[in-house]
């Protein structure tokens, strides 16, 4: 393939954020039904999926993950909805892994990862996170809403570690009152594991999920909980734009993050942007349209043409959604976090 012409060159956006991130959700579908992501009040047995003709193939996906890395992407996180429930997952890792320079990871429940951890890794899959609300079977069963029980998961864990897909990261979304009770405990079996544990605040992220601020557990309450047993110190980020806030326990036994949208918004730093199941760009999870590039993939645009309307979108961007959250904003009808990933 000839290299992309001038125009290709990668632009910032308003605010002066490059494009560095893709997050690739791969389907609309799940098995689990997560009250703050997929409430089965919305999402029940009648709900019309994406029919397979409407997903971007693997080769299109490949193909404009190719144009986005030639324009400056170095890392891609695939989502879903769930997605190793999208058949063959494996040969769609193995075609982007064959794509120079690119960090590739993927953000899983955690139910088939035990079946799949090692073909993952052995298709080029190099890291992978692992959502995980609660370690109490009645609590996270009661947040997947499917029964699907705590040992599956951790399992799953088990299997990643030991094919190779390490460090873990874990994720737990805490909602006051459903699963905050369960922050020490997560902690205290995480530390020392070799994994890395991430809180996340719950966020007002489509609009089915019912958010209210009074259900969101402050990250500064979250460290707390954790620092009264176990003394925590803060630590530096790895890189501009990591959305975790680090911190190390004060005997060297690992660390956790904190990821607060909500409370700390780090939206000045976001360097990310999300490719729907069905190809449209989104330039904020908090977003409310996307930017239609499967007409141009099925049109027969070529890559430099691909290249300069990603360029022309993100030039264009300037969102900040969480640091101009108000009452008014969080009641927007925004995208489902299903349709374009975490």
């Amino acid at each position: 393939m000839p290299p992309l012409s001038d125009a290709a060159t990668r632009n910032a956006d308003t605010l002066g954020r490059p494009l560095r991130d893709l997050r690739i959700s791969v389907t609309d579908r799940c098995n689990f039904r997560c009250v703050y992501c997929m409430p089965k009040a919305v999402f029940g047995k009648d709900y019309q999926f994406l029919e397979h003709r409407e997903l971007l193939s693997f080769e299109e996906i490949t193909r404009l993950a190719t144009v986005f890395a030639r324009n400056g992407i170095e890392k891609i996180r695939l989502t879903g909805g769930e997605p190793l429930v999208r058949r063959n997952i494996e040969r769609l890792i193995e075609m982007l892994a064959a794509i120079p320079g690119l960090d590739l990871t993927l953000t899983t429940n955690g139910s088939l990862l035990a079946k799949k951890a090692r073909a993952l890794k052995a298709a080029g899959l190099k890291r992978i996170t692992v959502s995980l609300d609660s370690l109490d079977d009645a609590v996270f069963m009661k947040m997947n809403d499917v029964d699907f029980p705590v040992s599956r998961v951790l399992g799953g864990i088990d299997a990643a570690a030991a094919a190779g897909l390490a460090p873990v990261k874990i994720n737990m979304v805490v909602k006051r009152g459903v699963n905050d009770q369960s922050v020490a405990a997560m902690a205290r079996h995480f530390r020392g594991s070799g994994h890395i544990l991430r809180f996340i605040e719950y966020m007002d992220v489509g609009h089915t999920n019912g958010w209210r601020m009074d259900d969101v557990v402050t990250a500064r309450e979250i460290i707390d909980m954790i620092n009264a047993e176990a003394p925590l110190v803060p630590a530096d980020p790895h890189y501009r734009g990591e959305v975790a806030k680090r911190w190390r326990y004060a005997d060297g036994s690992g660390e956790i993050g904190v990821i607060a949208s909500v409370t700390q918004a780090f939206c000045r730093d976001c360097t990310r942007a999300r490719l729907s199941t069905e190809g449209r760009l989104f330039t904020c999870l908090f977003a409310t349209e996307g930017h239609d590039f499967k007409s141009l993939l099925r049109g027969g645009a070529d890559d430099d043409t691909i290249a300069q309307q990603i360029n022309r979108v993100w030039s264009a961007r300037s969102d900040r959604y969480s640091e101009i959250r108000t009452n008014a904003t969080s009641s927007l009808k925004k995208v489902e976090m299903s349709y374009i990933g975490g």
